[in-house]
């Protein structure tokens, strides 16, 4: 068995090659921005590589050399069932309602004048996103009609930057006081008060749509469940101050008596039905009730978040330390023998 690894200084490349080493299993590390690729996987048997809707350049061209050798019949990390929709609110939606999963109603339009006259007839407040974002960013609360059509006009004038500069900074100083980051990270958020990020300036404006949910009151947390290779983990995250939005705040809940049954049973089902590899599914509840908010294949991480132990799919919990990384790869292999032959 061996795998081909795209190596980056973050993110989950490092805990693959890690267990991999540990386990035995054969690696390289390979450039997937090299021309010459699918070349270079010729003697491996699949192929990892941790995709970020931040970095420019994978979201650019990613998907479509992962799709393009999966289509070949070789194995892929992430597959195209597992990140099609990664970092597309606006996917999700479809996904999520076609599959018949239990969701916060939400409402997209590609057309201002129907947009308006739904704004006319709904009931507020109302959560406004972009399609692209991840930890709380590129989301607001509309609370009335008049914020509501100031969202719409944008969307269907000079559109929306992908990244908020001002929003930024302040996040970056909240969580500076709160000691979660530290003076660099400062710097960077007041330069970006003049200059645009690298992800910006290649993505270009959001426009031409315009994207709602319903606003669930009541919510402290929101619920976070993984799943991967038929385990669950999953933690509970506090909504910043005088706000409503949890993702990204960096204020959890590792106390697992906490997470709803429920949710772990959604989470399983719809993992299966729609045959992912790994997914993260976010929640709120509405009278206890788990409601599924949006869902991405991969999630962002501190050590802490993989002791407090995790749930098999009998909803048996195992307390304790444990590696989802490592189940990433097991999971691959497993695909990959299945698959017997490569094809490449």
């Amino acid at each position: 068995m061996k795998i081909a690894i795209h190596k980056k200084n973050n993110g989950f490349s490092l805990k693959w090659l890690e267990y991999c080493e540990k386990k035995g299993i054969l690696t390289k590390v390979v450039n997937c921005y090299s021309s010459n690729i699918v070349k270079d996987l010729i003697d491996y048997d699949g192929l990892m590589w941790h995709i970020h809707q931040a970095n420019p350049k994978e979201i650019l061209f990613a998907k479509q050399l992962l799709y393009s050798l999966e289509m070949s019949g070789f194995s892929v990390f992430p597959d195209f069932r597992t990140c099609w929709h990664f970092d597309d609110k606006v996917g999700q939606k479809y996904l999520l309602e076609a599959a018949g999963a239990p969701v916060v109603p939400s409402y997209v339009f590609y057309n201002k004048e129907e947009a308006v006259d739904w704004c006319d007839s709904t009931d507020f407040p109302k959560v406004f996103k972009l399609r692209s974002g991840a930890g709380a960013s590129n989301v607001k609360l509309a609370q009335d009609k008049n914020s509501a059509k100031k969202c719409i006009n944008k969307a269907f004038g000079k559109g929306f930057r992908q990244y908020a500069p001002v929003s930024n900074l302040q996040e970056r100083w909240r969580k500076y006081r709160l000691g979660k980051t530290d003076g660099i990270d400062m710097i960077k958020a007041f330069a970006r008060l003049g200059y645009p990020t690298e992800h910006e300036y290649v993505a270009g404006r959001e426009r031409g749509y315009v994207y709602f949910q319903d606003f669930v009151p009541g919510n402290d947390y929101d619920i976070r469940v993984n799943i991967i290779d038929g385990k669950a983990s999953a933690v509970r995250r506090k909504v910043r101050e005088n706000d409503f939005r949890a993702s990204g705040s960096g204020l959890i809940d590792y106390d697992m008596s906490k997470i709803p049954v429920e949710a772990l049973k959604i989470s399983f089902d719809l993992a299966d039905k729609l045959k992912l590899q790994s997914v993260a599914f976010d929640f709120v509840l509405d009278q206890d009730k788990p409601l599924v908010i949006e869902m991405s294949y991969g999630f962002g991480f501190i050590s802490t978040d993989f002791k407090a132990g995790y749930w098999d799919s009998d909803l048996n919990f195992h307390e304790g330390e444990f590696n989802p990384f490592g189940w990433m790869v097991d999971a691959f292999v497993k695909e990959i023998q299945a698959k017997g032959e490569k094809t490449i």
